[in-house]
């Protein structure tokens, strides 16, 4: 099957949720010698993408999104298992501390980014879902992080984020950490109102800004 056939179709696993046809696609992959990590830049990733800019639009709504993420799990779990066997995971990139915020229950786009920031070949913390802004600072004083990422799905849940900018400054580590936003909600107006370092839109940008703010430190 053609490179591109196999990009194709593994944007439409996602955009159509199907868990059989993404496992094809990565062992189709596998057989062409197309890596997990490059199915996932250069096909699932955009699939994810497309659905967050139809559910942006209401044309879609939470259940597909979930349905979607659910089989996104499948692709970065062979990511994961990819880069572990290659011994890639967690390079020399720097270390970045990495959740979904306290009272957001969705995971969605996060697992990509962890995925996809090892590919990129940072040591990531993955704090999972609904971390406290507390929780964030202490973990990345535990492992000497570069930066912290958070993600917000909701809109009340936003402000945690401006939490964590707030905590940092209080305990005098808003210089020591570069700090990232991301979210569907989420927009490069709001990180700058609320003194983040950086916003990242998805999940390709994300490694994109991540070395771009090691670069600067």
């Amino acid at each position: 099957m053609a490179r591109e056939e196999l990009m194709q179709k593994a944007f439409e696993a996602i955009v159509e949720a199907d868990e059989d046809m993404a496992a094809e696609v990565l062992d189709a992959g596998a057989a062409e010698g197309i890596t997990a990590v490059e199915l996932l830049q250069e096909g699932f990733s955009k699939g994810m993408n497309e659905l967050g800019e139809q559910f942006s639009r209401g044309e879609i709504f939470l259940p597909e999104l979930i349905f979607a993420t659910e089989v996104m799990k499948v692709v970065t779990d062979r990511v994961d298992e990819e880069l572990a066997a290659k011994g890639d995971a967690g390079t020399d990139k720097g270390k970045i501390v990495i959740g979904t915020v306290e009272g957001d229950v969705h995971d969605i786009g996060k697992g990509i980014c962890v995925s996809m920031l090892k590919a990129s070949g940072f040591e990531v913390y993955d704090m999972g879902r609904e971390v406290p802004a507390d929780t964030f600072i202490e973990k990345a004083e535990e492992v000497g992080a570069d930066i912290i990422g958070t993600s917000a799905l909701l809109t009340t849940t936003m402000t945690v984020q401006q939490e964590l900018e707030e905590k940092l400054k209080e305990r005098g580590l808003r210089e020591k950490y570069a700090t990232m936003v991301g979210g569907s909600p989420v927009t490069k107006r709001w990180a700058e109102k609320i003194g983040a370092t950086a916003y990242s839109e998805d999940a390709s940008e994300c490694c994109q800004v991540a070395l771009q703010l090691l670069a600067n430190k």
